[in-house]
């Protein structure tokens, strides 16, 4: 018997399990989060006899005696001061990983009630967080300890909540304290489990399945294999290539290490590793293909029935190879940048039980539920509306919770066992099987003139896809579209293949394809530069477009366009450092090139309240907040009166996949639409309760252009953002500060777009530096503890300058953009960028070697 008092209650349990399990499972205190279940992530921190420890790494045993308090067990006062704190300073966004820095952040004011930023740094340095940068949470521990020291009553926040002014995230409090609902915090009534059984090898040809042993287990429930699939047996983010199995058949070849060819479903979540290792798989293992070069062999093996190139792309404009001859100085060189994971806090986790007489309802951490329907409609062979799905928190998806992990396999287990089912990745299952960046290789020839003025580049660019499509091919459009740079030249010729692999499957991830490309461009620039004679800041502003130039890809520049801005309010951090880099980016808002792409919502008046009903997911960049500031700025009412409801197939409509940076831009727009309805009528005269029930809808579709139109200036897509970053280091190499300048239109929320901006360079920084993802001969080698994630001790100094350009509000959603992507897309250039100053090495691959933070290997 082992006894342990949890907020100041004596609680016991026979068995000797893990602390967290026993916190979550046991007592329901979900507000400890399970991230890696490995001691790295800090998610699951709590105080033991007053310290900060990982609960994941204790078992009961080991606190037998002790004291344990979690964030539920704060007393009234510090729940109120974290929650004040945390929302007031921005510091929350996707919040998996708040209540852990809480609790670090409770144990350090414990023992010092005014803490320095240094102490803050260091008292977090064992808890990871992907999204904000650290920046805002140490803001909200700082303000936490005064409000503590100083006895002080928290101030009551007062806003219009209408654009431009900082306006407490809708849910920073429950995020802050835990009592919001991730997807693996639920319990549903006589829920089971099930997990994938996946393929030991790269690539191998599945012989046989044999279930008997483990059917045989007393847990045991099912065990599914692909014969079992009623519907396709095929999924596939892009509805038009659905090319990855739900389950292997008998027979078929496995294309990757996560490739699943059983479906375990067990009564009791601790019996689904033994039942799985009795299911007898037999293989034949066959040599996997792991590099582009081999996929590209002529004698290579086809990992996919038409071939191992995705997709191929060729933008040509104007006469690049005449002008390159013409110019008065050339660069040229290769690029190489790897596969990256995007390490969200929150594992992935479905749940799916049966609705009615033939439907399901799913629970979802995904980024679009629409998508999500589809995709389950069709595995099961059923009708879409069928399919029930709610979205509930997200923690951090950046890409990577667009493609179906567990969602389907969910479904599919809830279908044939008629009873609820969860479906758990663990961390490392995590890190095998979702969709990571491309890694890319890349030639880039860049011209200019005798003055620096550029005059064309030619490009070519091989992406590995991965073992299945995902969104490989629209990864490299995005690459191929934005590797000229937001510069005014129009000679281009840009080459793009994006190459199937053994590897496992490359798709969305923040920046989608301009992060590798960025990286090429903008260090050619600098190259250039050198040749000129002129500075790596003159250079781009010299080429940087402004309103009415045309950018590389022929679409004239809107009249809500800084660049220049941004250039303009860093140039003095570059020119007053000793050593400096630069660079400036631009980003699309939308899907664009000529496919359909809408915003959708419905305004209702319910119970003399506003509801704004949208499906766009929230990954943590806050989009039900900005829902409502648009609400409150259009309707003129306090956010009292608005609620913004989480996505739910049956009440919210399809407003399309929180991708390419569009929400805030188009479901931003049509929240605009259908509020100036109800706005129309409240200015008629009509109260709320006259209009109790009624619903207004509103509806924003991009027309765009595909790409190589053949007009002359095609628009390429809906809007872009731009950017320019300053990156400082000191004389040993280290990066003393970075100096930030985004031109994201009309500024919803100040501190919340900071906070997103802020965590978008430390994301670019780690890629830049520190980040691998450890992989050989097509075996995933990473784990989430030597994946290089920055932590708060790691992260210089960081200033964000909001630009506005002259004509801001020119535009859909009163002139608003996205940021999310572009926030990462400039920071690994303008690193590079800083170390060729430093010593004049160029740095053509990532992570960069021979730098403070990795050494060169000799």
């Amino acid at each position: 018997m082992y006894s342990i008092t949890v907020n100041g209650k004596v609680e016991t349990s026979e068995e000797n399990k893990s602390l967290m399990d026993f916190l979550r499972e046991d007592l329901g205190l979900v507000g400890t989060k399970d991230g890696c279940a490995s001691g790295s992530c800090g998610a699951c921190s709590v105080l033991v006899n007053g310290r900060v420890s990982n609960a994941c790494i204790f078992n009961l045993q080991k606190v037998d005696g002790k004291e344990v308090l979690t964030i539920e067990g704060l007393n009234q006062r510090q729940q109120d001061v974290y929650a004040y704190a945390f929302a007031e300073t921005g510091a929350v966004q996707c919040g998996f990983c708040i209540p852990g820095m809480v609790l670090a952040a409770q144990g350090l004011i414990n023992k010092k009630p005014d803490p320095s930023d240094a102490e803050i740094r260091k008292a977090i340095r064992g808890n990871i967080c992907r999204c904000t940068g650290y920046v805002k949470i140490i803001d909200a521990i700082r303000l936490a300890a005064q409000l503590f020291r100083e006895e002080a009553v928290i101030p009551q926040q007062l806003s219009s909540a209408k654009l431009g002014v900082d306006f407490h995230r809708v849910d920073a409090i429950e995020k802050t304290l835990g009592t919001g609902l991730y997807v693996d915090d639920i319990v549903v009534e006589g829920m089971v489990h099930a997990s994938a059984v996946r393929s030991p090898y790269p690539r191998a040809k599945l012989l046989a399945v044999d279930k008997t042993a483990a059917l045989a287990h007393e847990d045991c429930l099912a065990v599914i294999t692909a014969d079992q699939v009623p519907g396709n047996n095929k999924i596939g983010h892009l509805e038009f290539i659905s090319d990855w199995d739900v389950l292997i058949h008998v027979n078929d070849i496995t294309r990757y290490v996560g490739d699943s060819v059983a479906l375990v479903v067990s009564k009791n979540k601790d019996s689904l590793t033994e039942i799985k290792d009795l299911v007898k798989v037999s293989y034949e293992e066959l040599a996997a293909i792991t590099t582009i070069e081999a996929a590209l062999a002529d004698d290579a093996p086809k990992i996919h029935e038409k071939g191992n190139i995705l997709a191929s792309e060729h933008l040509v404009r104007g006469e690049a190879d005449k002008m390159l001859a013409d110019s008065a100085f050339v660069v040229t060189e290769h690029y190489s940048v790897p596969i990256n994971e995007h390490a969200f806090m929150e594992p992935e986790c479905a749940i799916a039980m049966p609705e009615g007489e033939d439907g399901l309802l799913l629970y979802t951490a995904g980024q679009s539920i629409y998508d999500e329907q589809r995709e389950v409609a069709r595995m099961l062979g059923v009708e879409k509306d069928q399919i029930h799905v709610q979205g509930k928190l997200v923690g951090g998806g950046f890409g990577g919770k667009e493609d179906m992990s567990v969602q389907h396999h969910a479904a599919l287990a809830a279908w044939i066992v008629k009873a609820p089912v969860k479906v758990l990745l663990s961390r490392q299952e995590s890190l095998m099987v979702h969709p990571k960046r491309h890694g890319m290789e890349m030639d880039f020839t860049t011209g200019c003139d005798a003055e620096g003025n550029l005059t064309a580049m030619k490009a070519v660019i091989y992406s590995d896809t991965g073992a299945y499509a995902s969104l490989g091919g629209p990864v490299l459009q995005r690459a191929c579209t934005h590797a000229a740079g937001a510069y005014k030249y129009q000679d281009i010729d840009i080459a793009g293949y994006a190459v199937h692999t053994n590897n496992p499957p490359a798709g969305a991830f923040r920046g989608f394809g301009v992060c590798q490309s960025a990286f090429a461009i903008e260090n050619n620039l600098n190259l250039l530069a050198e040749k000129v004679g002129i500075s790596d800041w003159e250079i781009r502003y010299k080429n940087a477009v402004e309103p009415g130039d045309a950018l590389p890809n022929g679409q004239i520049v809107s009249s809500n366009a800084a660049l220049k801005k941004c250039l303009e309010a860093v140039k003095e951090s570059y020119d007053s450092a000793k050593i400096a880099g630069i660079s400036c980016f631009f980003k699309n808002s939308g899907i664009g090139v000529g496919l359909p792409d809408v915003g959708r919502c419905i305004v209702s008046v319910e119970s003399g309240k506003v509801h704004v009903r949208t499906s766009a997911a929230c990954i943590g960049q806050g989009m039900a907040t900005v829902t409502t500031q648009i609400a409150c700025e259009t309707l003129n009412l306090p956010p009292e009166l608005i609620i913004a409801e989480a996505p739910d197939t049956k009440r919210t409509p399809n407003s399309g996949t929180t991708t390419a940076s569009r929400q805030s831009l188009f479901t931003g727009e049509a929240t605009r639409r259908a509020a100036m309805q109800l706005r129309y009528e409240l200015d008629m005269g009509r109260t709320l309760a006259a209009m109790e029930g009624e619903e207004f809808y509103g509806e924003y579709s991009a027309k765009t252009d595909p790409m190589n139109s053949n007009k002359k200036n095609p628009v390429s897509h809906a809007g872009y953002g731009y950017a320019a970053e300053v990156v400082i280091l000191a004389d040993d190499g280290k990066i003393e500060r970075i100096v930030a300048a985004y031109d994201m239109g009309q500024v919803v929320n100040p501190k919340a777009a900071e906070g997103q901006i802020e965590g978008g360079i430390v994301m670019g920084m780690g890629y830049a530096l520190t980040e691998k993802f450890a992989m050989e001969d097509g075996y995933v080698k990473a784990k989430y503890a030597t994946l290089g994630l920055l932590r708060a001790v790691d992260v210089p100094p960081i200033e964000i300058v909001l630009v506005k350009a002259d004509n801001v509000h020119e535009g859909l959603a009163y002139g608003i953009k996205g940021v999310g992507e572009l926030a990462t897309i400039p920071t690994a250039p303008a690193i590079s960028g800083a170390y060729y100053a430093l010593d004049k090495q160029l740095r053509s691959t990532l992570p960069m070697v021979d730098t403070f933070y990795q050494k060169k290997k000799r």
